[in-house]
């Protein structure tokens, strides 16, 4: 377990959730793995703004974390794909709904 996470634990299961997901663009590329399997510079051009260190390290803790899996192709050159596991999958209904949340706040402000 990641420190952050253990250091959570302690606390409170909301900050267990912010520590595992709570970082950026995380939630973003759980959202796009939730439709499939993605290669490593397909969810870079799905998060467009988010650079190459920020998505590597990111990727890393969720793999840490055991909230994606990834797997390296034995290829020349190598192919590397991430998929959610079944504890990244079970964040769907939480991920719809922070994603709906978040378009009709913005349709708010947009409007205000």
């Amino acid at each position: 377990m990641r420190l952050p996470v253990a250091r959570a634990v302690e606390v409170c299961p909301v900050e267990v959730a912010v520590s595992v997901l709570g970082g950026t663009w995380k939630l973003t590329l759980v959202k796009h793995l939730l439709t499939g399997t993605k290669r490593f510079n397909e969810l870079g051009r799905l998060v467009p703004l988010a650079n190459t260190k920020t998505v590597t390290r990111q990727l890393r803790e969720l793999e840490e974390d055991g909230i994606v899996q990834r797997t390296v192709h034995p290829e020349v050159p190598p192919r590397v794909e991430y998929r959610l596991t079944a504890r990244g999958r079970s964040l769907a209904p939480l991920v719809t709904m922070m994603n709906d949340w978040g378009a009709e706040f913005a349709g708010e402000t947009i409007r205000s």
